[in-house]
């Protein structure tokens, strides 16, 4: 895995700790060692291709995202819901995103009260 823009140690370790996870937690998810975990966010090694898809799925994101863009950065804003949305987006029809989005919005605070997001 070669030629990142290098957003994937400080993105494992932004999302592990927004989850609330330690390395250890997050290792046994994948399978791998606590250890590798470690030197994943240092930058000290790079995952296989294998391990980035696991860690995506863990945290219901897109690779691309998880390789590409600094999510820190992404005005907080990668709740539960939003991160569903964004691996899905792709294959879901135009008529239900518009669903999806309606009954968001209609229900944001509700939402956030139930994810214990309190903007």
């Amino acid at each position: 895995m070669k030629e990142t823009n290098n957003f994937f140690p400080k993105n494992l370790q932004y999302l592990r700790k927004e989850r609330h996870l330690t390395q250890t937690e997050l290792a046994n998810k994948i399978n791998v060692d606590q250890t590798t975990i470690g030197r994943w966010e240092d930058g000290n090694r790079e995952p296989t291709v294998g391990n980035v898809s696991n860690i995506a799925d863990v945290f219901n994101i897109t690779i691309t995202d998880l390789l590409d863009k600094d999510l820190s950065q992404e005005n907080n804003s990668y709740d539960e819901l939003e991160l569903l949305y964004s691996k899905y987006k792709d294959v879901i029809p135009d008529s239900d995103k518009e669903t999806i989005r309606f009954v968001i919005e209609k229900n944001i605070k509700k939402i956030d009260e139930q994810l214990g997001d309190d903007k």
